[in-house]
């Protein structure tokens, strides 16, 4: 009976943490936001918003920092009144999270309003988001990577692929539906495989044409329809270098924006060393080689602005500690000296 009672008293107490635990009522809170229209149109007039002009973020600076200011529903509508904009622009925002103290967050694009107005009243500026993402903190850079990545997708779904006819989003911006056809359209990301190749004791580094001078990165690239991850890499790694992989490993995953909603899916992946020799494919990368431990270690020390010599030639530098490729090229290092 006892074991009975014991049993019964620790399902009992799982279930009220459960129910208690900020983060479900959290998840819970924000899945009502989603499913009902009136209640969101309520937490829109006690929210805070991210602004976006034209898919760029709103930063300001404070000394040498920049920040990512909220503004309260308030302010929101205050500076809408300045600018003689109405309140049914706060119609247009999408949730993108909320507060543990359910705080509502939504991110609002003044794309349609004068930009250089917008600043001079907050005192800040609208700034590129590959750019913002490295010098704000790493909380803020993933609040604004997937603000915007959902910004895009409502911008480049405002038509029914089926019937050509106008989409409508819902007040969250979870999902746009086209009423002449019922379908229902729910953002998408797509998934990216990043790996890191090693033949034991170095590492594989590329660089693609679109790459700032001089950085080094894993290789990348898109899921194909049907594949899972491993196929991806193999695949990839087959096509951009001319390396078949013998082993891989899964580590993290990151969300990135760039070049629209993405799911990098971090690996390391090992070849065999006396199969290592590189066979580039042109059309994918610009340049590709092995890096030994030594480099790698000073790679990661050097910033873009460093890298240059007198001379005009560039030293290798690597993704900054906000890219996921940046903690796989950490991850082999740290193997390498363990």
């Amino acid at each position: 009976m006892a074991a009975i009672y014991q049993a019964v008293h620790r399902r009992a107490s799982s279930l009220f943490c459960r129910l208690h635990s900020t983060y479900v009522r959290k998840m819970r809170y924000l899945n009502e936001l989603k499913e009902d229209d009136s209640l969101c149109r309520q937490a829109q007039a006690s929210g805070t918003f991210y602004l976006f002009h034209n898919l760029s973020p709103f930063l300001q600076k404070a000394g040498k920092k920049y920040l990512v200011p909220q503004l309260s529903a308030a302010g929101l509508k205050m500076i809408l009144e300045k600018i003689k904009e109405t309140e049914q622009w706060m119609e247009k925002s999408m949730l993108i999270g909320c507060s543990d103290e359910h705080v509502p967050h939504f991110a609002l694009d003044l794309g349609a309003l004068e930009k250089s107005v917008i600043e001079s009243e907050l005192k800040g500026t609208f700034t590129d988001l590959q750019k913002a993402l490295f010098v704000v903190d790493e909380k803020d850079s993933s609040v604004l990577a997937s603000a915007q990545s959902l910004l895009r997708w409502h911008d480049s779904h405002q038509y029914c692929s089926k019937t050509g006819q106008p989409t409508q989003k819902n007040v969250a911006g979870s999902k746009r539906i086209c009423h002449a056809s019922g379908i229902t359209y729910y953002p998408q990301t797509s998934p990216v495989v990043i790996t890191l190749v090693s033949d034991g004791s170095r590492c594989l580094l590329s660089r693609q044409p679109s790459f700032p001078p001089g950085m080094f990165s894993a290789l990348s690239g898109f899921c194909d329809m049907g594949e899972n991850v491993e196929e991806t890499v193999r695949r990839e790694v087959a096509e951009e270098v001319g390396l078949e992989v013998e082993s891989l490993r899964y580590s993290a995953s990151q969300h990135w924006p760039f070049p629209s909603s993405c799911l990098m899916i971090a690996c390391h992946a090992t070849v065999r060393a006396h199969q290592a020799e590189i066979s580039m494919n042109s059309h994918e990368l610009e340049a590709a080689r092995w890096f030994g431990l030594e480099e790698v270690v000073e790679g990661l020390k050097r910033e873009p602005r460093s890298s240059k010599q007198d001379n005009g030639s560039i030293l290798p530098w690597f993704p900054p500690k906000q890219a996921i490729a940046h903690q796989l090229i950490c991850e082999w290092v740290k193997q390498q000296t363990s």
